[in-house]
């Protein structure tokens, strides 16, 4: 991939897409209460730190489309491969030792990394599917 800074702006807003659709996901889901009808303490609130954490970690992560591995699948599909890599953080450095939550955040519940995983997809695919929308080649 040619390192532009168009190819830069696009991946880093691919991203954010990707962090406010996740965040939207998250939200809707804890308004309707899914995650704690499966006894997993996933709910924020909206607020504008929460908004802006996931908006700015997404873009960054967005950067993960400027790897040279699965350039022959489709944005959207290397989202989804490419959202493991903030799952494996989240699951294994930031619960454990940021919000000391446990290893893979098991004290919000032993689904938590089902649900953090998924959540991650919905980023993967969003932003997948905007640079899909926005691109002709990465």
């Amino acid at each position: 991939m040619k390192f532009s800074i168009k190819n830069l702006s696009l991946t880093f807003t691919a991203g954010c897409i990707g962090g406010l659709t996740n965040m939207f996901i998250i939200w809707l889901f804890g308004v309707w209460g899914l995650p704690q009808a499966l006894r997993v303490q996933i709910a924020p609130q909206l607020s504008a730190p929460w908004l802006y954490n996931r908006l700015v970690w997404g873009g960054i992560w967005g950067f993960l489309f400027f790897l040279p591995l699965v350039r022959n699948l489709p944005f959207p599909v290397r989202g989804v491969l490419y959202c493991l890599v903030p799952t494996l953080v989240q699951l294994l450095i930031v619960f454990p030792f940021s919000t000391h939550k446990g290893m893979l955040g098991l004290q919000l519940g032993l689904l938590t990394p089902a649900f953090v995983l998924f959540y991650n997809v919905v980023w993967g695919l969003a932003a997948g599917s905007w640079l899909q929308l926005t691109t002709e080649e990465l």
